[in-house]
């Protein structure tokens, strides 16, 4: 595992304390896990994903990342319905440690409220969090 200032945790992103991270992109949110979560995780070998156009409320569990350690469940970072699963993680999923914030994204969201993504944590929110 990687200290955590070896670790990429962009400006341009908002976390969850479950380590999941959104990005607003036009009219839609994409989401993934944190390069902290991927790191935790291990080499990822599996990632399952929901349907697309079902929808979730905030915190609740849209899918599962196995790693060789361990089977993680996902958890929603804003309520809404999902419009596109990263169809390139079934047959490589391991674009979610090499890449989780670029190839390795995993839904895209249209949020039920826009504004909920102004409650997830800062960059330097979620840095205070990891650091303890």
């Amino acid at each position: 595992m990687k200290e955590i200032g070896e670790l990429n945790f962009p400006e341009n992103v908002r976390y969850t304390k479950d380590h999941e991270w959104a990005r607003q992109e036009g009219d839609v949110v994409v989401a993934g896990v944190s390069d902290y979560a991927q790191d935790q995780l291990g080499d990822v070998v599996y990632v399952e994903l929901p349907p697309v156009a079902e929808s979730f409320e905030t915190g609740a569990v849209f899918g599962t990342v196995e790693s060789v350690k361990a089977v993680s469940e996902l958890f929603m970072p804003i309520a809404g319905e999902v419009v596109a699963v990263n169809p390139a993680l079934s047959d490589m999923p391991d674009r979610v440690n090499s890449d989780p914030y670029g190839d390795g994204w995993m839904i895209h969201i249209r949020p039920s409220n826009p504004a909920d993504l102004e409650t997830l944590m800062t960059r330097e929110a979620y840095l205070v969090i990891l650091k303890g």
